[in-house]
């Protein structure tokens, strides 16, 4: 997988002046109005204005009397928790796919890509195999977190070469730890004796939102918070590395630097994202390459208008998820695939013909 530097090349035109107001804006009332649409829509469906009503007292911490408390508690503790947590889930899975784009200068690549979401993975069912999950509602998250970092560590260990990470060399050792990965969950499916825990492990794998609810929520909001914060402080960063590692060390950037913090970070955001919702694929490569389309290739409006993109996407995906067949909720990981897999493949033919000249 070859990138182009002309995919991203910087438009001498900022659009940061023309787009940021509008389209942040948009973004964002967008998502509220997500928010809104996925809180009222379920088994039990509320009305627009009731569900924003309720949602504003309980921002405002106002008391809820009479006949809206059963809503109430169905917008409180089931709903609006896990509306959140979709909307930090796919803003983390955006910015991990943006940063994994920039660093590799091609509209193909996301976080998947180093193997940190197959190392999550098998954190999980290893929790769900040996009944960790059923003993703690935090034990399948952190299990799949730790999952995660392990596999980034052991991907950085192997890249290192002379204090340099060869971008090549990442993009293969990602690829064999992988295959490696999967192979490993195939295994502890197939050994799974007990019908019930093989089938809680491969619904786990298929991704989904469903119980999550505050403690979730918090346990992902500082990665969120934080990964978006420092991510935004390497954004000027990031638009230099789209030039080259060359021109940017030219420059004065200390690319070996910047490629690490990056790659940590991309790994961290990922890694908790996978804790919280399982595989979820797609989000990191659909939604970058869609708002970049919109604003362009500047990271200092694509990262905030991606982490919006993301978690506007996630959000009708699981509304999708568990409305689309009444009583039964499909995977979230199938709601994502559904969509991104087509335009995997329109990304695909796209630079197929950009490559022959015919774009």
């Amino acid at each position: 997988m070859n990138g182009s530097a002309e995919t991203y090349a910087l438009s001498p035109h900022s659009s940061i002046a023309r787009h940021s107001g509008w389209s942040l804006s948009a973004g964002l009332v967008l998502l509220i109005f997500s928010m809104v649409v996925a809180v009222s829509l379920g088994t039990v469906s509320l009305p627009f204005e009731t569900t924003g009503r309720l949602l504003i007292k309980g921002v405002l911490q106002l008391p809820v009397e009479g006949t809206e408390r059963a809503q109430a508690t169905i917008i409180y503790l089931i709903r609006f928790p896990r509306v959140l947590a979709a909307v930090l889930v796919g803003a983390l899975l955006a910015l991990s796919g943006v940063v994994m784009q920039g660093l590799f200068r091609n509209p193909m690549a996301d976080a998947g890509i180093i193997g940190v979401s197959s190392g999550g993975a098998v954190g999980g069912i290893l929790a769900i195999s040996m009944g960790l999950a059923a003993s703690s509602s935090l034990a399948l998250p952190c299990a799949t977190f730790a999952g995660a970092l392990l596999t980034a560590f052991a991907i950085y260990f192997f890249t290192m070469r002379g204090g340099r990470t060869p971008l090549t060399t990442l993009l293969l050792v990602g690829i064999a730890f992988n295959a490696m990965l999967a192979s490993l969950i195939s295994l502890i499916l197939s050994l799974a004796q007990d019908y019930e825990l093989s089938q809680q492990m491969f619904f786990w794998l298929m991704g989904g939102l469903d119980g999550r609810g505050w403690t979730h929520v918090q346990m992902v909001f500082p990665f969120a918070l934080g990964g978006f914060l420092l991510i935004l402080l390497l954004s000027r960063d990031l638009n230099v590395l789209l030039l080259g590692e060359e021109t940017a060390t030219s420059l004065g950037l200390n690319v070996e630097v910047v490629k690490r913090l990056l790659l940590v970070l991309s790994a961290l955001m990922a890694g908790a994202a996978v804790a919280v919702s399982g595989i979820v694929g797609f989000v990191g490569l659909v939604v970058p390459h869609i708002v970049r389309l919109i604003v362009g290739p500047d990271h200092r409006l694509l990262l905030p208008a991606a982490a919006l993109g993301g978690a506007i996407f996630l959000v009708w995906c699981d509304l999708l998820a568990r409305t689309l067949i009444p009583l039964e909720e499909v995977g979230l990981g199938v709601v994502t695939a559904f969509v991104g897999g087509p335009f995997f493949l329109h990304l695909l033919l796209r630079e197929e013909k950009r490559q022959r000249g015919e774009l």
